[in-house]
């Protein structure tokens, strides 16, 4: 064992997250050794190390890369307990969300580090928005057509074209007909007020 692992760890400040044991634990689970870890994750090992006392909160960057190190979920590096590994999510179970004009369907199961939707996207709704985040997002448009922004370059995708981009690219997001346009929506955000910066704002209400 390396001796970064058996130093006892710093009094961590008051109200820092519940991810710092997380963290430890999970590395140690992979076999992994601080520096081993630092070093997959382009971090110091010093950082990783506040980062697992406590005394650094890591950003969602940093939990994607860890958790693909470690070979779990964001879910887990936070310490959310996770339903069914295998989900299935039937279609009378999908109740419709409305918010900011577009209407939200929960197509995967919740507390995971990917999320899945099915989104209508009416006309002229949220169509000068534009989002930048981390994380990534993918794209499958069903029915309609989509214009797509991605930073200074407009795509026009029709039914059967998809999208796979990084959301720090600027991108906005339109309906290109009266009809509007229906997607199959995938991203790497938390479940957390973050996602507005994405998804625009979600306190609508039920259909």
């Amino acid at each position: 064992m390396n001796a970064s692992d058996t130093a006892p760890p710093p009094a961590p400040d008051d109200g820092l997250p519940a991810v710092a044991p997380q963290l430890r634990a999970l590395r140690r689970r992979a076999g992994l050794t601080l520096e081993a870890a630092a070093r997959a994750a382009g971090l110091s090992p010093a950082h990783l190390s506040r980062l697992e006392t406590g005394h650094r909160q890591p950003s969602l960057p940093m939990l994607l890369a860890l958790a693909r190190i470690y070979g779990t979920t964001v879910s887990e590096l936070l310490g959310e307990s996770v339903g069914d590994q295998h989900a299935i999510v039937r279609a009378a179970d999908m109740e419709p969300t409305r918010a900011g004009g577009w209407t939200y369907v929960q197509a995967g199961a919740p507390g995971r580090g990917m999320q899945a939707l099915r989104v209508r996207v009416p006309y002229g709704s949220q169509g000068d928005i534009v989002r930048v985040h981390p994380g990534e997002e993918w794209l499958h448009v069903l029915g309609g057509r989509l214009r797509l922004r991605l930073g200074d370059t407009v795509h026009l995708l029709g039914p059967g074209d998809s999208a796979h981009f990084d959301s720090l690219t600027p991108h906005r997001l339109a309906a290109e007909d009266h009809d509007g346009v229906e997607l199959l929506f995938v991203h790497t955000l938390l479940q957390s007020p973050t996602a507005t910066l994405c998804l625009g704002p979600l306190t609508g209400e039920l259909p």
